[in-house]
């Protein structure tokens, strides 16, 4: 028999996919059954049959599992933000556990001992950045998040995971269009003004920038009689993007209420957050993350580490604090001027030196000298999501740190990258390829995660390779 699309099978679910679904395996075929759990058995419809795989969403839930609870959220299910809150926290810790391992079996073809994933304080209310995205479509003007793989925008009034000020920030929004007249967007005729609303909170305060389809931002003194009313002091923002693209922010920022810049601190280095600073959007969880990998880098208190992809320079500067001395690369002049700054104001500039340019062009040069010197070296790999570029991984073997150190937020990139670090996966023929007999300078001393993101299928990974015999 063959899996029939739009028909309907019961089953025992087996256990939980990559992305928090429910896995069974059915008539030979593997489905993915959204916000069902292992050991549930399930009456569900076929959405989508492909050779080897399909999708299927619940219809039934016979016997729910022990691990089950009501989700809080009145659009879970509908908004594409949170995948997991039907299930128990820790068992939510316990999924992303397995979630890295089983990528790097899967992915990296490694057996590696992975730690439990360390829990966030909390569970929820844990979001120190809002992203709201603004439409229009014939049925009026919609605020909310999108729904799971599309650009329809679910209504929402409040989101559990943010904390309470989400709510006010809705309410302002919602406000403003309608007693202003002000039009969402409309992305298939490019007309409307407010696209987006994105909001930072630093120390208690709110950053709220309004991305606007305009050269300018209309109504301002309504937008800062509204804000104030709610939240007091804040700073807001408009910025300009007026191309056809699914890139949230334009290239130009105006502040038109309050400081530009807030001052923060973190672990004992002060610095300026801006609307577009990057930060970790769990507070404790990014605590104990840099944590981590500052002490796993700075293994010795002769060693000299290379903040590679380092921003702002956060990283850098709380390394330089215990490392004989720090450098950072970066290819934005802006994030490195940034860095810069954050030397002199933490007192840190004989300690940490900030590099503009491309890793793989600086990283290898910047090694051979410090080799020449004698120096213990640790290198940190913070990417984006995608992981690193193949070549850097490449020029970071060349470069032979004692130490590497990488920070990731994808399980899958991670394990890729670590398994070209240490000659699991080869280039052939054009491919990437498990190498059945891998000879590696490097092993993996640790691997830890961290749940950032509680109720939702995302985890942060820190993992360290060593130099083998190397200690």
């Amino acid at each position: 028999m063959q899996l029939v699309k739009n028909a309907e099978y019961q089953a025992v679910i087996s256990s939980f996919g990559a992305n928090g679904e429910g896995v069974v395996k059915t008539e030979g075929v593997t489905v993915f059954i959204p916000y069902a759990m292992p050991q549930e058995k399930v009456q569900f419809k076929v959405l989508k049959v492909k050779k080897n795989y399909a999708f299927g969403k619940i219809t039934k839930l016979y016997t729910p599992a022990d691990d089950r609870v009501r989700a809080t959220c009145p659009v879970f299910e509908k908004c594409g933000g949170c995948q997991l809150q039907h299930v128990k926290y820790g068992t939510q810790l316990k999924f992303k556990t397995q979630l890295v391992h089983d990528c790097f079996r899967k992915i990296a073809g490694m057996e590696v001992d992975v730690a439990p994933c360390q829990k966030s304080e909390e569970e929820w209310a844990y979001r120190n950045k809002l992203q709201l995205p603004v439409c229009r479509d014939e049925k009026g003007t919609h605020v909310g998040f999108f729904a799971e793989n599309s650009h329809r925008i679910v209504d929402i009034l409040s989101c559990p995971i943010h904390p309470a000020w989400s709510k006010d920030v809705i309410s302002v929004v919602r406000t403003y269009l309608s007693t202003c007249g002000v039009k969402g967007y409309n992305e298939e005729s490019h007309t409307g003004v407010l696209r987006h609303v994105i909001v930072r909170e630093v120390r208690k305060k709110l950053m709220i920038v309004f991305v606007v389809n305009a050269e300018d931002l209309p109504y301002k003194e309504k937008l800062i009689e509204l804000c104030t009313e709610k939240f007091g002091a804040c700073s807001l923002f408009y910025n300009v993007n007026q191309k056809e693209t699914n890139v949230i922010c334009g290239e130009n920022t105006f502040c038109f209420y309050g400081e530009p810049r807030l001052e923060a601190e973190e672990m004992g280095i002060r610095y300026e957050a801006g609307p577009q600073t990057f930060l970790q959007i769990n507070g404790s969880v990014r605590k104990k993350i840099y944590e981590k990998a500052v002490k796993l880098a700075v293994n010795a208190p002769d060693t000299v580490v290379i903040d590679a992809y380092s921003g702002g320079g956060m990283m850098t500067a709380l390394c330089a604090k215990s490392a004989k001395h720090a450098y950072g690369i970066e290819i934005v002049p802006e994030a490195v001027a940034c860095a810069n700054a954050l030397a002199v104001k933490n007192g840190l500039q004989d300690k940490m030196t900030n590099v503009c340019g491309d890793c793989e062009q600086e990283l290898v040069p910047l090694v051979e000298k410090l080799r020449a010197q004698g120096e213990r070296i640790s290198v940190i790999l913070d990417p984006p999501r995608k992981g690193c570029a193949e070549s850097v991984l490449h020029t970071v073997l060349k470069a032979n740190p004692d130490t590497i150190v990488y920070v990731s937020c994808n399980p899958a990139s991670l394990s890729r990258d670590v398994a070209i670090l240490t000659n699991h996966l080869i280039r052939k023929d054009g491919e990437l390829v498990k190498n059945e007999a891998p000879i590696s300078a490097y092993e993996v001393l640790s691997v830890d995660p961290y749940d950032m993101f509680p109720q939702t299928k995302h985890v942060e990974t820190v993992v360290c390779l060593v130099r083998k015999n190397h200690f």
